[in-house]
């Protein structure tokens, strides 16, 4: 019995010794599998590295940065491409103040009014808080019209923490684009990439201020393109957006959502919340619209827009079973005026145009997106169907009086015409001046009209054009550029240290 039993535990060891044996030998293959996996991935991630440096594969992880095992490189490297560009915006107004005013316990702020005493002002905590991009070396810096919308005082924090008191060069609602500037150079720039060439399902970055959080990044892919959110409230609105999941929160608008290269290809505007907070959901304007309104504001300080003469509409399950289409993409044309750039173009009712200049339009969002890029005497090439057959026509775009030429003189013009330089007012300017608004003559040329028209002199401050009240110099572009050839200019204003109103007039060249 006692054999037996030692015979029994001499057989269950030897298992148990090959067992062992084979275990060790078979993690030890594992394990060194794992290692030459690993080496592999190294070798991989050095090699496409050097190629993407030597142009090989320029878009390597913009295209697929999973390649890279999680894409961290691509993350690293693009956020600190595109950290240094985005700056804090804090956007203040001058609210009324019955400090120092013998009227205000009786009558209010109100009181002074009616007594002709101008009440100090004093600024708000904060209007609105924000983020925006720095887009040229010299100060050019975009945000979000609604970050800086009703401001008077906008103040910007580079991310070295310098502050500056930003100038608005002028602001567009359509697109919920605006355009400021500083007084800095040799500033981190960022360099625009090409929204037309994201992919649904690419990494993006939002790179912004969520919260007074300075210089947060968060990432996800792109959701889906030319998104309409209904979020723009303006008649000739233009929402195409880029819906991404990546982290969006109050303090973002404004700010940059960029590829994996670190290139800019949209402005974080909004997102989808039940809450208030992010829920999932992005929105950012495309990178392709807002430079175009960018480039307008520099020129014009206004955006230039183009109308094509027609209404068109999603195309609808009715429609696509009355015209016999084989599919609802594009946009159906349900009415042509006369005399406008469609008509002119040769476009009917019922026509689907299914491309502009070779891309192709899918909804009436996209189609918006892509005409807007384009101003006023532009020509861009439509591709549309009608009874079964493609056509491809030519059309040149027109301005809101149907001529093929933009509206208005462009600023650098304008200021030569006039020959003038002009700065927006301070806080304090505004206080000590006793008044809401107005601009501050900072230079006059020789040859200039306010100087050869007028008896101007530097530091006049401009109230008012033609009685519209001037808060900033895109008001007083605006106002300006309204006036016809021939037609009379009145200003209204007052030097200071002196108490009584000035008006200076000339004619329009």
């Amino acid at each position: 019995m006692l054999k037996k039993l030692l015979f029994t535990l001499l057989i269950s060891a030897i298992s148990a010794v090959i067992s062992v044996k084979y275990y060790i030998k078979a993690s030890l293959k594992e394990t060194e599998t794992r290692l030459w996996r690993m080496q592999q991935a190294v070798s991989d991630y050095e090699n496409a590295a050097y190629s993407h440096q030597t142009g090989q594969v320029p878009v390597i992880f913009a295209g697929n940065p999973a390649r890279f095992g999680n894409g961290n490189g691509g993350f690293i490297e693009a956020a600190k491409i595109a950290n240094p560009t985005v700056v804090n915006i804090a956007a203040m107004r001058l609210s009324g103040s019955s400090l120092n005013n013998p009227f205000g316990e009786l009558f209010g702020d109100k009181g002074a009014d009616w007594f002709g005493y101008n009440a100090p002002y004093k600024a708000d905590a904060g209007l609105s808080n924000g983020s925006g991009v720095i887009v040229s070396t010299d100060g050019y810096i975009v945000t979000n019209h609604h970050v800086i919308e009703g401001s008077n005082q906008i103040q910007v924090t580079l991310y070295d923490k310098r502050t500056f008191t930003a100038t608005l060069v002028g602001s567009d609602p359509s697109t919920d684009i605006a355009l400021l500037r500083i007084n800095a150079s040799a500033l981190p720039a960022i360099q625009y990439g090409n929204s037309d060439e994201l992919e649904v399902g690419e990494w993006v970055m939002a790179v912004g201020n969520p919260f007074n959080l300075a210089s947060t990044v968060t990432a996800g892919i792109v959701s889906a393109k030319g998104r309409n959110i209904n979020i723009l409230k303006e008649e000739s609105a233009i929402e195409a957006f880029i819906q991404t999941d990546a982290a969006v929160n109050q303090g973002n608008s404004g700010g940059a959502l960029v590829n994996l290269r670190g290139e800019l290809v949209g402005i974080n505007t909004a997102i989808a919340t039940p809450s208030g907070s992010y829920a999932g959901y992005s929105f950012a304007v495309p990178v392709n619209i807002a430079v175009k309104v960018i480039d307008d504001l520099k020129t014009y300080g206004f955006v230039q827009r183009a109308y094509l003469g027609i209404n068109t509409r999603d195309i609808t399950p009715e429609i696509a079973s009355q015209l016999k289409l084989k599919d609802m993409n594009g946009v159906y044309v349900e009415f042509v005026s006369d005399g406008g750039a469609g008509a002119e173009a040769g476009l009917k009712k019922d026509d689907i145009i299914t491309e502009v200049n070779g891309y192709k339009v899918a909804s009436v969002p996209e189609f918006k997106e892509k005409v807007g890029r384009f101003r006023p005497g532009d020509v861009i090439g439509i591709t549309y169907l009608r009874n079964g057959q493609m056509v491809y026509t030519k059309m040149a775009l027109k301005n809101a009086a149907k001529t093929a030429k933009p509206v208005g003189t462009p600023k650098q013009d304008l200021e030569k015409l006039l020959g003038a330089q002009f700065q927006e007012l301070t806080p304090a300017e505004m206080m000590s001046l006793g008044t809401r608004n107005g601009i501050k003559v900072t230079h006059l040329t020789e040859n200039g009209l306010l100087r050869t028209a007028t008896s101007m002199k530097v530091g006049f401050i401009v109230l008012k054009v033609n009685n519209e009240n001037i808060n900033s110099i895109e008001d007083f572009n605006n106002a300006i550029q309204k006036v016809p050839k021939g037609d009379g200019v009145m200003l209204d204003g007052i030097y200071p240290n002196e108490k009584h109103k000035k008006l200076y007039a000339f004619s329009m060249k």
